[in-house]
């Protein structure tokens, strides 16, 4: 029967709830109790001699220690270093005062927090969730506790303690942390932070939060069937007694990391990964006394963030932080890698790897995730392509950073070191080349896309300012905005319709709110326009019309017919002749072109009055519109000779159904100028 080792000398066997320290002259170990030395004592001993040895190699000696700090001059001093997370420091902690996180957490409900709510606001600041409804993630009942961790993971299973005063960590069965941690005289602090129980019963009442599990690429892209299996990092349990404390870091392979605390409380504080802060961690912890030094004190801002019980906190990938339990917890938590933070989390893996850091949660097969997601986004690109659209912006940048990282780990000085993560049946060659070239023609697409919708905004403002200086006098100027409103809304509804119109002779329309008439009983024609200008400034009036439009008014009409290509001495005059002859002989050879289909607005080569309104408007004699100059007479303008193919049916039907609109109106407006004028000349009973 083999016999337990004992230890000191009292010659007891190891017992982990115990302090002891090795002699280095004859290596045995002793309880602190048993020789004289505290705990908090340890660290300061350079060599150590147990009360035997001592006769033989002398006494113990101490280590001579500097007092670093954000300020430091460079000298030593006899000041005792405080070591991180002794009790001194926990103290000093509690005492400090730290900016509020309000300043960078984004608070939001479960049911807000989306993946379309990341798109579009990015995943860059911690996000703090009061309540877990609607956030998709299950714990367990409130009632459960260590004990029941232990009933679902198993007693025999193995965990990594970490002992907070020295910031070490040893291996320990589950069941004797748990008599640890419910025992009355706690002589450590021990912390369980690692503890991954995905392959566990316990796996079956604990769910991550949905957008985790939407984000993850281990849970999306890394195939079940690969030779390596899925790094076990989704779900950990932490179980922390009270003054437990995790230093600062950053979460290996920059994942992001989420935690919910079922019970218990915990104290967060977060610096931002700015390119200084991150230059000063890798300082810092490069270090070989980092363990003396508070990372806070070096760095501009440590915000202070409390998660209470039922409370879920989601950290950005890069996030510097370090973790004070104040009170026993039992927390939740699981790291994750995605595309929404990539150029970050090789940023953060290129600083681990100079460290070297060896971590208790570390996130194994990093770069095999990352091939994994390169082929996935490859083909996800080719398949927006092919259906004409364009992948999002932050997945462009991701892409590229992945392929430039790919290309990085397989050059030939570098491919020794990275080949044993490169995943089975992987063309690493083909893939960078085929992803380069999807994320060209991303490029490419988006580079046109924003052209053409500038050339689009250009060429509305300049179409809108020609029409205004070109055909428009200066005081119908406000007519032409109320028909182009109109217009508007008439051209999506006739851009694919045929118009016909009506060349027959018909009576003076002699209600002001004329009717637009379609094909069928619905099409416009320009004789409805035509009709309505009679009113407002035709060019044969009867005995009985109306008085005539000012010049002005006169010459916006005959705009907008220009405009149509329809002349004013032969769309004006020809269909509304007295002669029935005349009126007949010209129906016949205008029905065909009347009649015809013509091109719409969407095609911008089919249609020449916009593509040559720039160029004509160099050679024109109009003068451009100024708010300042002085109104005169209008002069007539030149008739320009119409172009076969220049008229758009769009336009036609505009102008029709704007000139009705307008007729009443602008009779109203006439009216109301000759009373103005009639009371200027004390004529109003004279010629009212």
């Amino acid at each position: 029967m083999a016999t337990v080792p004992v230890y000191c000398i009292c010659r007891l066997p190891y017992d982990v709830t115990q302090f002891m320290i090795e002699c280095d002259a004859c290596k045995d170990w002793f309880h602190g109790s048993c020789v004289g030395v505290d705990e908090d004592d340890a660290p300061d001993i350079d060599i150590y001699h147990c009360p035997n040895c001592e006769k033989t190699h002398g006494k113990s000696t101490l280590k001579k220690k500097k007092n670093w700090s954000k300020h430091d001059t460079g000298q030593s001093t006899d000041i005792k270093a405080v070591q991180n997370g002794s009790q001194v420091f926990i103290k000093e902690l509690r005492s400090r005062t730290f900016p509020s996180a309000d300043d960078v957490v984004v608070k939001l409900g479960g049911s807000q927090l989306t993946l379309d709510y990341l798109e579009e606001n990015g995943f860059n600041e911690p996000i703090l969730v009061q309540k877990k409804d609607g956030l998709g993630v299950s714990m367990p009942a409130p009632t459960f506790y260590i004990s029941d961790v232990e009933n679902y993971v198993g007693p025999d299973v193995g965990v990594d303690v970490v002992d907070v005063t020295k910031q070490t960590d040893s291996k320990m069965k589950l069941k004797e942390f748990v008599d640890y941690y419910y025992s009355t005289n706690r002589k450590k602090v021990l912390n369980v932070i690692n503890l991954e129980f995905s392959d566990t019963r316990m796996n079956s009442i604990v769910e991550s939060p949905q957008i985790v599990r939407r984000l993850s690429w281990v849970e999306n892209y890394w195939p079940d069937d690969a030779l390596l299996g899925k790094p076990k990092v989704t779900k950990y349990c932490l179980i922390c007694v009270k003054d437990s404390y995790t230093d600062f870091h950053i979460e290996c392979g920059g994942a992001s990391v989420w935690y919910h605390v079922l019970k218990g409380e915990k104290i967060f504080f977060l610096i931002k990964p700015t390119s200084a802060n991150l230059s000063l961690y890798e300082r810092w912890r490069s270090s070989s006394n980092h363990t003396e030094m508070f990372f806070a004190d070096q760095v501009d801002k440590c915000y202070k963030c409390t998660l209470k019980q039922g409370q879920t906190l989601f950290i950005p990938s890069g996030w510097i932080n370090a973790i004070l339990t104040p009170v026993d917890c039992l927390a939740f938590s699981g790291h994750f890698v995605h595309n929404l933070s990539v150029e970050m989390q090789m940023r953060a893996y290129e600083i681990e790897k100079r460290l070297k850091v060896k971590t208790l949660t570390p996130f194994p097969n990093f770069e095999t995730a990352c091939w994994y997601v390169g082929r996935h986004l490859l083909e996800r690109f080719k398949g927006l392509h092919k259906a004409n659209k364009q992948p999002a912006p932050y997945l462009i940048h991701g892409a590229k950073i992945i392929n430039g990282a790919f290309r990085a780990w397989t050059k030939k000085q570098a491919l020794l070191e990275h080949e044993d993560e490169l995943p089975e049946n992987m063309k690493p060659s083909q893939l960078i080349k085929d992803l380069a070239k999807e994320i060209r023609l991303s490029e490419i697409q988006k580079s046109e896309y924003a052209e053409n919708e500038l050339l689009k905004s250009q060429e509305t403002t300049l179409t809108t300012r020609t029409w205004e200086a070109n055909v428009w006098p200066f005081d119908s100027i406000f007519l032409f905005h109320v028909c182009f409103s109109v217009l508007n809304q008439t051209m999506d509804s006739s851009d694919e319709e045929t118009l016909h119109i009506d060349t027959e002779a018909k009576p003076e329309v002699k209600s002001r709110n004329s009717k637009v008439k379609k094909k069928g009983g619905s099409a416009a024609g320009i004789l409805d326009l035509l009709q309505a200008s009679k009113q407002v400034g035709g060019i044969d009036y009867s005995a009985n019309s109306q008085p005539p439009a000012s010049p002005s008014t006169q010459e916006a009409i005959q705009g907008m017919l220009s405009m149509a290509n329809l002349s004013s001495s032969e769309s004006l005059q020809q269909p509304w002749s007295n002669s029935q002859s005349k009126s007949n002989s010209q129906s016949k050879s205008n029905s065909h072109s009347s009649q015809a289909i013509y091109p719409s607005l969407e095609s911008e080569e089919d249609n020449p009055v916009f593509k040559s309104r720039s160029k004509k408007r160099k050679s024109s004699d109009d003068t451009p519109y100024s708010p300042t100059a002085r109104v005169g007479p209008s002069v007539p303008r030149q008739e320009r000779p119409a172009r076969e193919g220049a008229r758009v049916a769009s336009i036609e039907t505009g102008l029709a159904a704007a000139a009705a609109k307008l007729s009443h109106q602008v009779r109203h407006i006439q009216l109301l100028r000759l009373k103005n004028l009639c009371a200027e000349e004390n004529t109003e009973q004279h010629l009212c």
